[in-house]
């Protein structure tokens, strides 16, 4: 529900913009667009200590790990601060508090960032929806279904802004908009047979009708609710809730 469009539209997007600085030493390490690049520094798989099972390669293979989530979480902050377009791999290791050179022996280029973020937090969406869009949800009155569907949405984009940067960008890499574009098509699917489990004598038209509607308010919502914060943050939730219901009680009963 990140984003409102009618179903099977997929939505074409550009493909994104790589870089942001000059390309990287030859000697850095270079991984894949699609995700991170672990440099044998840090795997540890160049020593010979590997072979003989101890446990220093562990040990730097989670150093290397956790070297990823901070650039991870620098770039989210600085994707969140200037918009993707705008972002550099150099911005991104001064907030990660690294050099260019440590970025570039895990990631490539700013595309490849942005791939394994964008990974990283369509997973997390997948997560939080599938425990929003429940099958018992259709045993509580709306209201109460409003919520239980609605509150975990809302919070993931609230704690994460990072993803609707990355998803609703026009020069997002593509592997990222078309992993949005199929979750999104799910969530449809699931509003769908909610819908159908409320009103089960509506035609399926209709019903897709209602369902891109939702999205529609849910989506002009969220955008108000991740302008403001505290107190009217909370008033925008409730706005959103009450639009919504206003719109399916009729329906509904």
């Amino acid at each position: 529900m990140s984003e409102a469009r009618a179903k099977g539209t997929g939505g074409a997007r550009g493909t994104g913009g790589a870089g942001g600085t000059a390309n990287p030493p030859a000697t850095s390490g270079a991984g894949s667009a699609g995700g991170s690049a672990h440099s044998a520094s840090d795997t540890g798989s160049a020593h010979p200590e590997a072979a003989a099972g101890t446990t220093r390669p562990r040990r730097r293979q989670a150093r290397g790990e956790a070297r990823i989530t901070q650039l991870l979480k620098a770039a989210a902050n600085v994707f969140c601060t200037t918009g993707y377009t705008a972002a550099s791999t150099n911005a991104i290791a001064r907030e990660a508090g690294v050099s260019p050179g440590t970025l570039y022996q895990f990631f490539p280029n700013k595309e490849a960032i942005a791939v394994e973020l964008g990974d990283q937090l369509l997973n997390r969406w997948r997560e939080t929806y599938g425990a929003a869009f429940l099958p018992d949800h259709l045993t509580l009155p709306l209201d109460r279904m409003l919520d239980a569907t609605l509150d975990p949405l809302i919070a993931f984009n609230c704690e994460n802004p990072a993803f609707t940067v990355l998803m609703h960008g026009s020069e997002i890499p593509g592997t990222i908009a078309q992993g949005h574009d199929a979750l999104h098509m799910t969530m449809l699917d699931r509003v769908e047979a909610i819908l159908g489990g409320y009103l089960p004598d509506t035609p399926p038209d209709q019903i897709t009708r209602i369902a891109n509607m939702i999205f529609i308010l849910f989506k002009g919502g969220l955008d108000l609710i991740m302008a403001h914060e505290g107190d009217e943050r909370e008033a925008y939730i409730r706005e959103l809730k009450t639009a919504l219901l206003r719109y399916l009680e009729p329906l509904v009963c």
